[in-house]
């Protein structure tokens, strides 16, 4: 190999260094462009000249909310520390109190001091398990090794501190960051090449014209260069990868003949629950499950004679063949004021207005409920909805629009199954193979609207629907098997994240 200059003081750095060293010290020590080092120690490493390693190392360091427990103190230490000023036990409030804690860090407190054996809490009030403050454990000796903006390698700590390390990732206190490295290492023919010197010409990137014209171009010697060469990793600005399988999806959508339709947060109990034929006493509509607004707590009903018709259906039937649900329909609780709890209270609202077919229309957009936050499960998320009204449509119809979609977004194998959905009749189960984890997953509930949604909006023509969680459908796409990571918005996870458009 015939070494070009910057090869020579790449070569001049390693042995300068020990002989042994991180590519990152040879960029330091060189003074050369990070990019001109890669590409050198690529050609170097082709001719023998160097030997390449590469090391992985996990770094961690402190989120914000971490850090602010490095200042603190962890809720389940203040708590602690509370109780024990109080003498060992304490109603729990009067503890929360004590050490500055209310709401969720109160309840993240207790769910910990539990799990760590420090105390224990019933019917309202919380005793101590030692009468004396216990030592740090892992999770605080890390966050005070952490405290002040600095990193650790993962790898360089006690097996105790790598979980600790772990579980204050779960816990969203904790970055983790993995990197390459590269160790670079002389070898003989290394050192025998840098007992030759320098190179004699001059090596340029580029013939200029005063090159050419004082003919100073004979003196020196063009660069080559190698476009498949390592660089620097560049971050360029993109969208979140959620949006970016939500706008995805609507291409799709839009590429099969669907219009996009949009709908208001805050709805009606009447659009959510009534109007889709659900009784007033189903369990869904409890406070448990639903998310009923304070202030204000009612709105206005839509005209008269569509409340009257839906009131009817609930009680008898009404003109749809059907008994109805047999009991006194209430205005107060159709007035009341929700946070959607699906997009389906878009599609019924957009179906009153448009009664003549054809409607293909489709909705991606926020619903909310009322659930506790796991690995699987959110109180705020996206639903994917749609509706086909058109003269002769069938439930074949829908599963060969289903399946088309799926293909679209990579899914091959679409089985259906029969299943209940309160106002669909008949209804059915989509379920798609997913390749990575070898096995079947359910993604959305179809069938078609039952008579007794249909007939008090006026629509005479068959109505396909289907609706379904998106998260989960993202979680496929980005590899991801925990429902929070998608809105933690770690930045190395983003940038991780695959392109998938």
């Amino acid at each position: 190999m015939e070494l070009r200059t910057q090869d020579w003081k790449v070569l001049r750095a390693v042995r300068e260094l020990g002989g042994r060293c991180l590519l990152r010290d040879v960029v330091d020590s060189s003074g050369l462009a990070h990019a001109a080092v890669a590409r050198s120690v690529l050609a170097l490493e082709e001719a023998g000249l160097l030997k390449v390693e590469e090391r992985r190392r996990v770094d961690a360091r402190l989120t914000e909310e971490g850090a602010s427990y490095a200042a603190d103190g962890l809720p389940e230490r203040r708590l602690l520390d509370a109780v024990l000023r109080l003498g060992g036990e304490a109603d729990l409030e009067a503890a929360a109190e004590e050490a500055g804690l209310s709401g969720d860090l109160l309840s993240i407190a207790v769910g910990w001091a539990r799990r760590k054996g420090w105390a224990a809490v019933s019917e309202g009030r919380i005793r101590a398990s030692t009468t004396r403050p216990p030592p740090r454990d892992e999770d605080e000796q890390l966050l005070r090794m952490l405290a002040g903006g600095g990193t650790v390698e993962v790898g360089t700590l006690e097996p105790s501190l790598r979980e600790a390390a772990k579980r204050l990732e779960r816990r969203g206190l904790l970055e983790l960051e993995e990197r390459t490295l590269r160790v670079l290492e002389i070898t003989q023919a290394g050192l025998e090449a840098l007992e030759a010197g320098p190179p004699k010409a001059e090596e340029i990137t580029q013939l200029t014209p005063e090159l050419i014209v004082s003919g100073a171009w004979r003196g020196v010697k063009l660069r080559k260069f190698d476009v498949k060469a390592p660089v620097p990793v560049v971050y360029p600005g993109r969208l979140h990868p959620v949006q970016q399988i939500i706008n995805w999806i609507r291409e799709i959508f839009l590429e099969m003949g669907f219009t996009e339709i949009r709908g208001p947060i805050v709805e009606l109990a009447f659009w959510n629950f009534d109007a889709l034929f659900q009784p007033q006493d189903h369990p869904a509509r409890e406070m448990q499950d639903t998310f009923y607004l304070l202030e204000p707590n009612r709105g206005v009903l839509p005209r008269e004679e569509l409340v009257d018709a839906v009131a009817k259906t609930h009680e008898n039937g009404w003109k749809t063949g059907s008994r109805g649900w047999g009991y006194r329909w209430s205005r107060e609780e159709a007035s009341k004021l929700v946070l959607r709890t699906h997009t389906t209270a878009v599609t019924i609202r957009y179906l009153s207005e448009h009664k003549e077919p054809p409607v293909w229309v489709f909705s991606v957009d926020r619903v909310y409920r009322n659930e506790k936050v796991d690995y699987k499960h959110l109180a705020e998320f996206h639903q994917i909805e749609g509706i086909i009204m058109d003269k002769g449509v069938t439930l074949r119809d829908l599963m060969g629009i289903l399946t088309e979609f799926y293909r679209k977004m990579g899914l091959e194998r679409v089985q259906f199954w029969p299943s209940y959905f309160p106002y669909t009749e008949p209804s059915m189960q989509s379920t798609v193979y997913v390749p990575e984890l070898k096995a079947w997953v359910e993604l959305c509930g179809m069938g078609l609207f039952r008579p007794e949604v249909l007939a008090p909006m006026g629509v005479k023509y068959p109505v396909l629907a289907w609706g379904g969680g998106l998260e989960r459908l993202v979680m496929i796409k980005l590899g991801v098997d925990d429902i929070r990571e998608l809105y933690r918005n770690r930045l190395s996870w983003i940038r991780r994240a695959p392109t998938c458009l």
